[in-house]
């Protein structure tokens, strides 16, 4: 018999047209997943059984009378505590902020996720003010990787990708500033796009500024697409919010990869990765070859850009903290605060050097896409690592920066960016992630070329958790 929590959310979609299956009867799989597995993994932060289980029942209404409202209708969702969720606490993974509400508004994405439908199962995990790239905080504690709870499951979205790795709902609704979707995708071995800036409204606006972008976390790249449709689209509350695409994002995405130019860069000309990650990575650069694609391994001329990015984030970072009063750095996450004090001195001419090497590596990008269609790298260099440890072994580094070089530089450019499973480490057996990066507004393109990859390859798979950590 069908394990309803292990479909995905189009599977989902279909079952409730044929009439096999209701959303009630889904949701409720989903929560004892949840009361399974939850406890292990620290994924939710919050979950309210009657919420989902009113918003499923009127799902099911709709279905059985032939209305439903569109293809989000009756999916389990989870929600990053970082989007404004009505009714629901959002705590952003800091002690700093009460509980107490109203709490009266949705963030953007999650309004038009009510609007179609969608069950609303709870509130997953961040790290304080989604800051870094592993998913921990004083307020939460850790969460695990499905794969191995004695590994991180990524950040800053992990609880999303731990929820979705384990069946623990088919989707998640996350924000990437620096890799935060693609980072733990990579290490739970599920979907993750971020858009072009912009195409994603936030409100309020995030504190780091245009660097931040909301996006999907899913099991397949249909779903990501399908996702997409739905948060996708013009609100006023976001000054940068892009217009509202025209067309779907699922229009061209079973098109292939035959013709296109794809520049593969291993390490990005500064980096350096485990060599098995770079292993499976060359495999899936010469399966896209097979299927047609025009495949040459080329280094963009770029820099690495840590440093104008660490500016940036972190005085977006001491900006947030300025809302809390001169003591809040004392009651906030000791990696933070550091960040925090290190740039806390930046002047504004540092600020618009900063800004400068951002827009320098724009055009230099924009003019890279003028010869290939997409850039393939990998998502991470490494595998998951220890949950006990903010930094890998044998890596050198302030901050998680360090260990994640090939996100950050396409939230720099606000580029459209993917990561989609390309198999499992031998060595450890985990997850490995694919990115495929297009020029801005290209979303579609980068879609198309991730589905590609998934349907060569068949990945789409839900991880139940390990009884004990490796």
């Amino acid at each position: 018999m069908t394990d309803l929590a292990e479909l995905s959310a189009s599977e989902l979609v279909q079952g409730y047209a044929q009439q096999d299956f209701t959303p009630v009867e889904v949701t409720e799989a989903v929560l004892d997943r949840i009361d399974q597995y939850n406890g292990d993994l620290n994924a939710f932060v919050l979950v309210n059984r009657p919420v989902a289980l009113s918003m499923a029942a009127d799902s099911t209404r709709r279905w059985k009378n032939g209305e439903p409202l569109g293809p989000g209708d009756g999916v389990p969702t989870s929600i990053k505590d970082l989007l404004l969720t009505k009714g629901w606490p959002t705590l952003r993974g800091s002690r700093l902020i009460p509980e107490d509400g109203p709490w009266p508004d949705d963030a953007p994405a999650v309004a038009r996720l009510r609007e179609a439908g969608a069950v609303f199962i709870g509130k997953v995990t961040t790290p304080e003010f989604a800051w870094k790239a592993v998913t921990d905080c004083l307020r939460h504690g850790v969460t695990t990787n499905p794969w191995d709870l004695s590994r991180h499951a990524g950040g800053s979205s992990g609880g999303g990708a731990a929820a979705v790795a384990s069946g623990m709902g088919p989707w998640s609704v996350g924000t990437d500033g620096g890799g935060s979707v693609r980072i733990p995708a990579s290490f739970t071995g599920t979907v993750a796009l971020k858009p072009t800036y912009g195409t994603v409204p936030l409100y309020p606006s995030s504190p780091f500024g245009t660097l931040a972008h909301g996006g999907p976390l899913t099991r397949t790249v249909t779903d990501a697409a399908i996702m997409m449709d739905i948060i996708s689209g013009f609100d006023s509350r976001d000054w940068s919010a892009l217009p509202t695409p025209i067309g779907s994002f699922t229009e061209g995405l079973d098109d292939g990869v035959q013709g296109l130019r794809i520049a593969y860069s291993p390490t990005l000309g500064f980096g350096h990765n485990d060599p098995e990650v770079q292993r499976l990575v060359e495999d899936a650069v010469h399966l896209l070859e097979d299927h047609g694609a025009h495949i040459e391994q080329v280094d963009p001329p770029i820099s690495d850009p840590i440093e104008p990015f660490q500016l940036l984030w972190f005085t977006g970072a001491a900006k947030v903290l300025q809302a809390y009063g001169p003591n809040a750095l004392e009651a906030i996450d000791p990696g933070l605060r550091e960040g925090i004090e290190k740039y806390h001195h930046a002047s504004a001419l540092d600020y618009l050097s900063a800004q400068a090497v951002r827009m320098d590596l724009g055009m230099t990008m924009g003019a890279f896409h003028e010869t290939y269609d997409l850039l393939v790298t990998p998502t991470m260099p490494i595998t998951a690592f220890d949950c006990t440890r903010q930094m890998p072994v044998d890596w050198d580094g302030e901050f998680w920066t360090s260990w994640t070089p090939y996100t950050y530089p396409f939230n720099m450019t606000q580029q459209p960016a993917a990561s989609v499973p390309c198999g499992v480490s031998p060595a450890d057996g985990l997850p490995v992630g694919l990115q495929i990066i297009a020029a801005r507004t290209q979303d579609r393109l980068v879609l198309r070329a991730a589905r590609a990859y998934e349907q060569a390859t068949g990945e789409h798979f839900v991880r139940p958790i390990r009884p004990h950590a490796a």
